[in-house]
């Protein structure tokens, strides 16, 4: 892969020391671990615990591709979290793995892995932390969502092996995605790995819930739910839910 490792028993969040290297020029590629955040966080400025006995990394990339299909790179994320997390668990128990959009990896139904990228601009140079959480033993709360850990569904995967595996799946797939020009073979990879299309779910962009049935992805990564009334709405940005769980 030929990226920069850095290590860490403890950081704030593996992303935001992802960005002060940034800003001090280091555009990486680094991968960067933690086996504790004390300030780690999600997507729409929510808490992410990684206590000890969980996994945290963040690759710092300048992705190299147009600003309009970063976003796309939380897909990618997903798709290397996905196989990372398959490789650590029994073989009867990869059936119940699946991709929630944007950036959620369940089990059975309940968040294993999160996922938050964030970017920064330095002169002409654009810089892309990609942060991975996953649960390899601690079950953190989380308000209104199912939450589980690979350990519960008899994983074995260690911190030390989850980061390799990681890391690998992760260059692989942006290799994949070839700086946004290969976005159907991406499309097409979280498809199969996705919650099934018809199920029921609950985006909220924060004007108020809608709800529908998950119908894919569009040719740009948008999510597409089909409303009670036929409609298909696209959505480029939205807290998800699915039936039974809060927004």
């Amino acid at each position: 892969m030929g990226w920069r490792v850095i290590a860490l028993d403890e950081v704030d969040s593996t992303n935001s020391e992802a960005l002060r290297r940034a800003a001090t020029g280091d555009h990486g590629p680094v991968w960067i671990t933690a086996r504790e955040q004390t300030r780690g966080r999600g997507r729409s400025g929510r808490s992410w615990a990684t206590t000890d006995g969980n996994f945290a990394g963040t690759l710092l990339v300048e992705p190299g591709c147009d600003i309009a299909v970063l976003p796309q790179l939380a897909i990618v994320a997903g798709l290397a979290a996905c196989d990372a997390i398959a490789a650590g668990l029994p073989v009867d128990q990869r059936g119940s793995l699946h991709l929630k959009w944007p950036n959620d990896v369940l089990i059975d139904g309940a968040k294993a892995s999160g996922i938050l990228v964030e970017s920064t601009v330095s002169g002409r140079s654009v810089a892309a932390a990609i942060g991975i959480g996953i649960n390899l033993s601690v079950v953190p709360e989380i308000a209104g969502r199912a939450v589980t850990s690979l350990a519960s569904h008899g994983g074995d995967a260690g911190f030390d092996t989850m980061s390799l595996r990681l890391a690998q799946a992760l260059a692989g797939w942006l290799a994949a995605w070839d700086r946004g020009r290969r976005f159907d073979v991406i499309r097409q990879a979280f498809l199969e790995r996705s919650i099934p299309v018809g199920q029921r779910m609950t985006v909220n962009t924060g004007t108020g819930p809608a709800a529908g049935a998950f119908a894919g992805l569009d040719a740009d990564g948008a999510l597409l739910i089909r409303s009670d009334d036929g409609t298909v709405l696209r959505y480029t940005f939205g807290d998800v839910a699915l039936a039974g769980q809060s927004v």
